[in-house]
C-alpha cells in the first residue's frame, strides 16, 4: 500500500511541476519559484533523477540573479548525469535544452568561452531530438540554439575558459567545481 502511494506521488509530480511552470508563464515568477522550491524540498536528494533534473531546470527559469540561474541549471545537469546508462528517450531529449540553458547563463555572466562550449554540447546533443518538424520541443530548441549561436558569435574573444567550456579541465562545464551546488538559492 505504501509503495502504491509512493508510485502515485511520483506519477503526479510531473503534473504538479507543469502546473507551476504555467503559473510562472502567467507572470507569477515569485510564487512559482516558492512552490517549485517546496517541491524540490519534498523530492529530496534521493528523488527520481529525471524529476530532479526537470524541477531544477524549471527552477532556473524562475531566478532573477544569473548566478542563481546557473546554479540551478548545474543542478539540473548533475541530476541528468546521475541517471546513468542507458538513458531514457525523455532524458536524452532534455540534454540539448540543458546545455542551451547553460550557454545562455554564461552569456549573461559575460563568459563567452564557456557559452561556446555549452553551445557545442547542445548541438551534439540535439541529434537526440530527431527530425520531426511537428515536434514543438525539438523545433523550439533548434530555433533557440540558432539564435544563441548568432548572439555568441558576435561576442568578443574568450573569457579565459577553453572553447570546450571546461575552464581548465576540472570541475563542471564553465569551471564550476564538482560537488553539491551552492545552497540558499
Amino acid at each position: 500500500m505504501a509503495q502504491q502511494r509512493e508510485q502515485a506521488a511520483d506519477d503526479a509530480l510531473p503534473t504538479r511541476i507543469g502546473q507551476l511552470v504555467m503559473l510562472h508563464h502567467a507572470g507569477d515568477r515569485e510564487e512559482a519559484r516558492d512552490r517549485l522550491l517546496g517541491l524540490w524540498a519534498e523530492l529530496g536528494e534521493e528523488g527520481d533523477p529525471l524529476h530532479r533534473c526537470t524541477l531544477a531546470h524549471y527552477l532556473a527559469r524562475t531566478q532573477t540573479d544569473p548566478s542563481d540561474e546557473l546554479a540551478w541549471d548545474l543542478r539540473a545537469l548533475t541530476a541528468a548525469d546521475s541517471c546513468g546508462e542507458p538513458r531514457s528517450a525523455a532524458l536524452r531529449a532534455l540534454y540539448p535544452s540543458l546545455h542551451l540553458s547553460l550557454a545562455g547563463d554564461y552569456v549573461k555572466l559575460g563568459r563567452p568561452g564557456a557559452a561556446r562550449g555549452q553551445l557545442t554540447r547542445a548541438r551534439a546533443a540535439s541529434a537526440a531530438l530527431g527530425g520531426a518538424a511537428d515536434d514543438g520541443h525539438a523545433v523550439g530548441v533548434r530555433a533557440a540554439l540558432m539564435r544563441l549561436d548568432r548572439e555568441v558569435a558576435g561576442l568578443p574573444g574568450d573569457d579565459g575558459n577553453s572553447d570546450d567550456g571546461e575552464g581548465g579541465g576540472h570541475g563542471r562545464p564553465g569551471g564550476e567545481p564538482l560537488g553539491p551546488p551552492r545552497t540558499g538559492s
